[in-house]
Formats: C-alpha cells, sequence, structure tokens
C-alpha cells in the first residue's frame, strides 16, 4: 500500500520537500513511518519529540495504516488569501493571509447579554533570541489546524461560562506590529472570560499545527515549539521505549518523492534527513 507523508516546520527543511510518497507493507502502522523517516535521518534525535497524525487526527504509533491515508510527522508547535471557515454562518475560526481585522471581528460579535469582552492580539515583535527581528513566516496543516481550533472554541463554551469565542490565525509573512493570532470572547462577566481567553492561547500554543520561522540580518530559524500536551508524549514515550528494549523491527519500505513547488534537489547530497 501507499501513504502521503507530509513534513512540516524544520522537518520540510530538513527533507527538502513537503511531502512524500511511501510504500508499506500490508498492515503497516504509524510507528513504521516514523522509523523510516527516523533510518534515514543524519539527526534521528529530532525524532523524539515529534507527534503523528493521520487523516488529520493526532495519532498512536500503534495505528494501523491503509493505503491512501495521509500521514502528517509534526514538530512541536509554535506559538491563496481568502479565509478558511470552518462553520456554515459566522465561523468561530478561520486561517488567512491577509492582515486580521479586530476592530470588525469585535463588532460583530459584541451583544446586548455580554458585560465583558476579551480580547487576545499576539503580534510580532521587533528582537527575539537577542537579535533583531525582521519579519515572521508562519506556516500551518490547514485542514488540522482548522479542526483543532474548531475543538479549542467547542471545549471553550463547555468548560468556561462564556457565551461565545472566535480565534483567527494568519499565515505568511508577517511584518512587526502585525497580529498574527486574535482571539476574542464574549462572557456576561469578566472573570469566565478572562479565563478562557488565557486556556485558548495556551491550549493553543501546544496543540495546533502551527509553526513559525523567525527572520533575522543574518538568517533565519524555525522557532522552538512548546511540548505537546503529556497524552500526545506519552504516545512517542512509549514508542521509544519500545525501539530501546529491541521491539519489532520495522518492515521494509520504500519512499516516492512526490516534489511541491520549490522544492529542492532530490538526491541525498542536498537532502539533509538522507545519511550520506
Amino acid at each position: 500500500m501507499q501513504v502521503r507523508v507530509l513534513f512540516f516546520g524544520i522537518l520540510k527543511d530538513l527533507a527538502g520537500r513537503s511531502s512524500d510518497l511511501l510504500s508499506l507493507p500490508d498492515h503497516a502502522s504509524a510507528a513504521d513511518v516514523l522509523s523510516h523517516y527516523r533510518q534515514l535521518s543524519r539527526n534521528p534525535a529530532i525524532f523524539s519529540s515529534i507527534a503523528i497524525s493521520v487523516n488529520q487526527e493526532y495519532a498512536h504509533p500503534d495505528m494501523k495504516l491503509h493505503s491512501g491515508d495521509e500521514v502528517a510527522l509534526l514538530p512541536p508547535v509554535s506559538g491563496g488569501s481568502k479565509e478558511t471557515e470552518c462553520s456554515k454562518t459566522e465561523p468561530r475560526v478561520s486561517i488567512t493571509r491577509q492582515p486580521i481585522d479586530t476592530t470588525a471581528l469585535l463588532e460583530k460579535m459584541k451583544h446586548p447579554d455580554d458585560g465583558a469582552v476579551i480580547v487576545f492580539e499576539g503580534i510580532v515583535r521587533n528582537n527575539s533570541r537577542g537579535r533583531r527581528t525582521l519579519f515572521l513566516d508562519y506556516e500551518a496543516y490547514e485542514e488540522m489546524s482548522l479542526k483543532e481550533m474548531d475543538s479549542l472554541v467547542t471545549r471553550a463554551l463547555g468548560q468556561f461560562q462564556i457565551r461565545d469565542a472566535a480565534i483567527i490565525h494568519r499565515l505568511g509573512r508577517i511584518e512587526i506590529g502585525e497580529t498574527s493570532v486574535l482571539i476574542i470572547v464574549t462572557s456576561a462577566h469578566r472573570a469566565a472570560a478572562f479565563d478562557a481567553c488565557r486556556w485558548l492561547i495556551d491550549t493553543l500554543k501546544r496543540t495546533v499545527p502551527i509553526w513559525k520561522k523567525e527572520y533575522f540580518d543574518d538568517g533565519a530559524v524555525w522557532s522552538d515549539g512548546e511540548c505537546f500536551p503529556e497524552q500526545i508524549n506519552q504516545q512517542n514515550k512509549d514508542q521509544n521505549k519500545n525501539r530501546e528494549m529491541g521491539g519489532r523491527a520495522s518492515s521494509p519500505v520504500h519512499s516516492h518523492e512526490a516534489p511541491s513547488e520549490g522544492s529542492h534537489s532530490k538526491n541525498s547530497a542536498s537532502n539533509p534527513i538522507a545519511r550520506k
């Protein structure tokens, strides 16, 4: 069978491409995909913090795969030009490549029942790591990001006494002072709105597959991501433990590169994920 493997963030840079077509034996699992690329990598340690998703859902390494599955290798997340919406009416979550209009969304969300509206804007600052930042560039596993953000809003509505909440995240190049993420929470009382807003941004930064690359005068670097939640980290710990104890050998696999626009050379000399 064949599965499509997606790379994001630093993994995309290491692989020199954004996707791969991988041939696997029947009954292969997500762990076989991870093992395949770990064995090829000149930096296998990086895979200890990688999460796996199958068909846009976080998955345990033991999950069995089927032909045509979409498997994504996700490094820790960092905290067209039209919006992608996740609601059939007024969208509660969206991804855009255009500047975020905070005032417009705020006016749409206000309601006579509200006694408080909390607005959080993540903006691009002009320094990081002791260096002057020129701009940021965000990328995402868009379909999965929308599902995760929609799930966060649904959970917030159930966990906190709030009336509504919305999240907008911008992708692409973002200049100093511009908004990268906007969260608005409305409620009858301020305490619940504050609590929900803090929970939303903290959880988004740990679970939604969005990554940022920081550009400086002397180069660029992918931002160090926050740790995945414990239940996702545990999947990797279990997999590492099994490997150290001499778990079953990985089944033979064969990969066929699926070039993407702007991808690098296919040979291993220019592909840092492969051993020379």
